[in-house]
């Protein structure tokens, strides 16, 4: 293996392990920061008296600040690759923090939030590109490692509100700017390298290109067949982010207004929802290099269905035990369809990947505000068992091409 300057693998070698654990650890750190915004919401709920619309609006604005920068963002830097891009969306986030820590009325928590959300939006596409070309080869994998490092740092938020944030309340929100300065920092030395390897790896490819010739972009499709294969893509990501982002905002109010739990309890549950959740993505990672995309996402997605619709008509017991369940079922089917979606378009990976989040994160957003709304009107079950229905949008899966790197067991 060929190891380029400061540790960087280089593109004739293999995957470029420690950039890629500075990305996981990066992306633990800025999902872990996002992830105290809904671990936090019903500290927020109390001391502002909220509505469940207005705590669906705040989750929606965090979504569609990225859904709408992030594709932005990728594009841009896919012409322009920035080094510092990373830590300056980060310095967005840190102001966000301290900006919500201090907020006093429902606008300064929405611009709080808006800011929090600029900086997820500048991270995950350019993350995402860097773990894409740091794979080596091995892209299901690779993006796994980047992505648990994201689903770990979301679980750690239950546990921080329960810990820090209802002990002390909103204005220890902003203790966590802390973080989000150290991992500035972090991201000064991740650009730098991935801006660097991304150049070796277009000049490898570039090469290989000429010498033996390369698989055309979109796997011999026509365009209206592309954007057919995309749109299926986006339409199996929206059933699986949508209802993960349902649970993930409203599993915490389900249980303690349905059950009677107390918050702390209920957060816990939530911990082991995204623990869940980060298992998960660490499976998909290598069953999709092992199976293929296809088959992970049937499995994923449809795969989770059953459990999804039981899940509101059961006890307290049955309701965890099936939200961890799909959790980790459904975590597993992002790392197919961005590797698959990422393949189709190898020239625009970071506007591909700011696509993909952009809209999960928006998706997800746009339906915890409507989901909200029907909570409040229709009440929290009613809501829960017309969100089960989600997962049956996996037999569109049934339509996607077999990809070839399938290999049956």
């Amino acid at each position: 293996m060929k190891v380029g300057q400061n540790g960087a693998t280089s593109a004739t070698g293999g995957m470029a392990v420690g950039l890629l654990a500075a990305v996981c650890f990066g992306h633990f750190l800025n999902d872990g920061i996002g992830s105290i915004i809904p671990a936090a919401l019903p500290i927020l709920r109390d001391a502002h008296g909220l509505t469940f619309a207005e705590v669906g609006l705040i989750t929606l604005i965090v979504q569609i600040t990225s859904s709408l920068l992030q594709p932005v963002v990728g594009l841009a830097t896919d012409r322009h690759p920035t080094r510092y891009a990373l830590a300056l969306g980060m310095c967005f986030t840190f102001a966000g923090l301290i900006l919500l820590g201090r907020a006093a009325s429902f606008s300064a928590i929405l611009l709080s939030v808006a800011l929090i959300g600029c900086g997820s939006a500048v991270f995950h596409p350019e993350s995402a590109r860097i773990a894409q070309f740091a794979s080596g080869g091995r892209k299901g994998l690779a993006q796994a490692i980047f992505q648990v490092g994201g689903n770990a740092g979301m679980a750690v938020g239950p546990l921080a509100a329960a810990f820090v944030v209802v002990p002390y309340g909103q204005p220890s929100i902003a203790w966590f700017a802390s973080m989000a300065a150290f991992a500035a920092c972090l991201f000064v030395w991740v650009g730098r390298e991935g801006v660097a390897l991304e150049l070796r790896e277009r000049i490898f490819a570039k090469k290989t290109e000429e010498k033996k010739g390369a698989d055309s972009p979109g796997f011999g499709l026509t365009k209206r067949g592309l954007i057919a294969f995309f749109a299926m893509l986006l339409i199996l990501m929206f059933s699986k982010q949508v209802y993960i982002a349902t649970l993930q905002n409203f599993f915490t109010f389900y249980l303690i207004d349905t059950f009677g739990l107390d918050i702390d309890r209920a957060q816990y549950a939530l911990f082991g929802f995204l623990v869940m959740s980060a298992l998960g993505t660490v499976a998909g990672g290598p069953l999709t290099d092992r199976f293929g995309r296809r088959i992970v996402i049937l499995w994923s997605i449809l795969g989770a269905a059953p459990f999804a619709l039981a899940l509101p008509w059961v006890g307290l017991a049955g309701v965890i035990a099936l939200a961890l369940t799909v959790s980790f079922i459904m975590s597993s089917a992002f790392t197919a369809i961005l590797v698959w979606a990422l393949d189709a378009a190898p020239e625009r990976v970071g506007m591909v990947s700011g696509l993909f989040f952009g809209l999960s994160f928006g998706m997800g957003g746009l339906a915890t505000a409507a989901f909200g709304y029907a909570a409040d009107v229709f009440g929290l079950h009613t809501m829960f068992a017309a969100a089960s229905l989600l997962p049956l949008a996996g037999f569109i899966a049934f339509l996607l091409p077999v990809d070839g790197t399938r290999k049956r067991a």
